[in-house]
């Protein structure tokens, strides 16, 4: 099984589009996974560089927020059909709110299932804080009640959610797993998202659970005989990055430290 790992253009929206693309082939990423302006001239611009560059693209959908749930249903089948006419190799979305009802929440992921039978392009929902799939025992029952939904796991998100790394929620895990198509490789811990930087000795047992239940999902794509696999290096942008006090600067950088996670996995699954 061929795994592939993406760049995110979260971090780098400073940094011209050739410039970052050039920059993510060097640095030996497969393809970036981003976000599109509606503008189709826009589009075509970013769509070239990936070709030039002979980068993959998944599409990422996060900015419909409205409250009103009429609205969202609108801007929401909008955006994911405009992601899809770029061809991506698929598109991951962050879907719905926590507040919604399960019935409101399951009709946008009808509109993207909708979406993805007329376009030919796989849609999948990345587990996220303030989406639905905001906690592993809701997504689970997402799961069970929704027998093709399809997630992209930031598993993240549920240890910072549960103030735990799950030890207690086995079977919601376990189905979650059986259900990735894409890993965005974050690592969390139980107060946050986000640890301060993987590489140090004192995130070593928040990096291990994620490692664990990552070697699980790859087990089972191989398990399964699928062709190839896809990562997301998604450690976030200044401020979702720490800062220091005072002074505002972050931490560590967020290209380094993404740069490692990717490293870490090409290592650990060749």
């Amino acid at each position: 099984m061929k795994l592939l790992f993406f760049c995110p253009r979260w971090g780098q929206e400073h940094t011209p589009w050739d410039t970052f693309l050039q920059n993510v082939k060097e640095a030996g990423y497969d393809g970036v996974e981003c976000s599109l302006p509606l503008s189709e001239r826009e589009q075509e611009e970013i769509l070239s560089g990936f070709s030039k560059y002979n980068l993959q693209f998944i599409a990422q959908h996060w900015e419909t927020v409205d409250p009103n749930f009429e609205k969202h249903c609108l801007e929401y089948q909008t955006r994911l059909q405009s992601l899809a006419n770029a061809k991506p190799l698929f598109i991951n979305t962050q879907t719905g709110k926590d507040y919604y009802s399960f019935q409101q929440n399951g009709q946008l992921i009808s509109i993207a299932r909708d979406i993805a039978k007329n376009t030919g392009v796989s849609i999948i929902h990345e587990t996220h804080r303030g989406k639905f799939s905001f906690a592993a025992h809701v997504t689970k029952f997402f799961l069970e009640q929704i027998p093709d939904l399809r997630i992209t796991l930031d598993i993240s998100h549920w240890c910072n959610t549960a103030e735990t790394f799950l030890q207690d929620q086995a079977d919601a895990v376990n189905l979650a797993l059986s259900r990735t198509d894409h890993l965005h490789s974050r690592v969390g811990y139980t107060e946050g998202p986000q640890v301060p930087d993987p590489r140090a000795p004192e995130w070593q047992e928040a990096l291990q659970f994620h490692l664990n239940w990552w070697d699980q999902v790859i087990e089972r794509q191989r398990i399964n005989n699928k062709d190839q696999f896809t990562i997301t290096s998604e450690f976030g942008a200044p401020p979702y990055m720490l800062l220091l006090p005072h002074t505002r600067q972050p931490v560590v950088d967020q290209w380094e430290v993404n740069m490692y996670m990717m490293n870490l996995l090409k290592d650990r699954y060749k």
